[in-house]
């Protein structure tokens, strides 16, 4: 039998190549290998996301992204999290288990708290809902970038009810670097659109800071290389040593060659194509869940 994966992307803004190479890209390398759940994290978008008709337009933009980057909705489950009951029905029962100081330490409440803003209560439980998603599934494996390892390692109370899921890291892209060097976030304003056309591409690139004391740019050669191999990277930098200009050129071209397959993909499917594909998987997911609350109901009294 195959094991399962699960992974999830929210839908709370524009897609960046850091989405692609930090979650995309690992689930279509690895789907067909598992039982696979691809989920449109929607309940999580809300906790940063204020508009409805920016919430459904980008609930379809991520699904047109995972097929546009390769994955067959034949082969896995591709469903929007709030289609399934199931997922906030756990996290509740969750939230009555863990304790108010476990939650302080979860990484994207400290960092809200640190800049000195209020965070909702949405937030502060975001890893709640995130261990509902994973362990409604039975999931063996979870596709994460290092700063979400945190997110799987969740106790529980109740005996041995919920397999215990492991990361699948590829170490290369665990953090996707923007373009001024910290890691690729819409909230940073640092990143590279997936599906944008060769101008705007080349727009971002341009943007990317440069050490002007070093004969290699570190944040341009970071990027280069999730689109080119090291061989071919190691002759470019050395034969354009200190010409900056020419290696964001060379990035452009790159770039604009491995996304131009994708962008043309991308347009050819239809909002119908991705409802009639949401509708599908909602189903399956529904099904495969709510045999584990059976189970969790029973546990804790509520049947």
């Amino acid at each position: 039998m195959k094991k399962t994966l699960l992974t999830g992307l929210q839908p709370s803004g524009d897609l960046h190549i850091g989405n692609y190479f930090g979650a995309l890209k690992p689930f279509v390398d690895a789907y067909q290998e598992y039982d696979s759940f691809l989920m449109v994290a929607d309940l999580h978008a809300l906790t940063s996301l204020r508009d409805p008709e920016a919430l459904r337009r980008n609930t379809l933009e991520v699904v047109k992204a995972y097929l546009a980057a390769g994955a067959n909705p034949n082969k896995c489950v591709i469903f929007k999290q709030s289609d399934v009951a199931t997922h906030p029905e756990l996290a509740w029962i969750f939230d009555c288990l863990v304790t108010v100081s476990f939650l302080e330490l979860g990484h994207a409440y400290k960092d809200k708290v640190a800049k000195g803003l209020e965070a909702n209560a949405g937030l502060f439980t975001y890893p709640v809902l995130m261990a509902a998603d994973i362990l409604l599934y039975e999931t063996d494996v979870v596709p994460v970038g290092e700063d979400q390892r945190q997110h799987i390692e969740f106790n529980l109370a109740y005996g041995q009810m919920f397999k215990e899921p492991k990361e699948m890291i590829l170490k290369s892209v665990g953090v996707v670097p923007g373009t001024d060097g910290k890691k690729m976030s819409k909230s940073y304003g640092n990143t590279i659109p997936l599906f944008a056309s060769r101008e705007e591409i080349q727009k971002a690139v341009m943007g990317i800071v440069t050490n002007s004391s070093g004969e290699r740019p570190e944040n341009v050669y970071a990027i280069h290389q999730l689109v080119k191999d090291e061989a071919s990277l190691t002759s470019l930098y050395e034969e354009k040593k200190g010409r900056y200009k020419d290696l964001k050129d060379a990035l452009v071209e790159d770039l604009d060659a491995y996304l131009k397959p994708m962008r043309e993909k991308y347009a050819k499917i239809s909002d119908k194509d991705v409802e009639k594909i949401l509708k599908k998987g909602a189903e399956k997911a529904r099904k495969v869940s709510e045999k584990k609350m059976v189970q969790v109901r029973k546990a804790v009294g509520l049947r």
